[in-house]
């Protein structure tokens, strides 16, 4: 398992439309990948879970990928981070 922490700064966080992005992304990858916020543990392959996750503007992150592709997964939401998830 590969894990990062990332501090959510999109001003509106991850709403609707970045939610999707993510989910749409992590998808395409076989390993288990999970967001862990607030002391819980959401599914980052189901946008209902990270939208009801209502993950606001700074708020820390720990992202963990676990299987045969973690490396890439984890490596991929570090870009979709860094592009501020398409906004």
């Amino acid at each position: 398992m590969v894990s990062k922490q990332f501090t959510i700064k999109n001003e509106q966080g991850l709403h609707m439309r970045p939610a999707g992005v993510v989910t749409k992304e992590m998808m395409k990858f076989n390993s288990d990948v999970t967001i862990v916020v607030n002391g819980a543990t959401i599914n980052a392959k189901s946008i209902m879970n990270v939208m009801a996750a209502c993950i606001k503007f700074g708020t820390e992150i720990e992202v963990q990928c676990n299987g045969e592709d973690e490396d890439a997964a984890l490596a991929k939401f570090e870009e979709l981070y860094s592009n501020g998830f398409g906004e």
